[in-house]
């Protein structure tokens, strides 16, 4: 999958969420029940999942440094940031905070 560029990232309108990782990353792995149970909550937002690792733009644009990192934006903005996600209650906290009415 490619990785979207960070001006294109920055022109998403509305509420996303970006998740940064890695396929073979086991923190990555044991949080995805939990950011899948906290996305069905909030279905309006928008999830962008990006491969992670050295000489990644989008990554370093961000200032990445451990996964899952997941940036929470609205209208392009970070409005939030979770490293590591302790729990889905922390994730829909942060996806309540950026959702936008329609």
């Amino acid at each position: 999958m490619d990785e979207p560029a960070p001006e294109a990232v920055a022109g998403i309108a509305g509420a996303a969420m970006i998740e940064f990782g890695t396929g073979w990353c086991g923190h990555c792995a044991a949080a995805q029940p939990l950011i899948a149970a906290a996305l069905a909550r909030h279905p309006t937002v928008r999830h962008v999942k990006v491969e992670d690792g050295p000489g990644r733009r989008l990554g370093r644009a961000y200032r990445v440094k451990l996964w899952p990192t997941l940036v929470f934006l609205r209208d392009g903005q970070e409005v939030a940031r979770i490293v590591r996600p302790p729990d889905a209650q922390a994730i829909d906290q942060a996806l309540a905070g950026i959702e936008t009415t329609q």
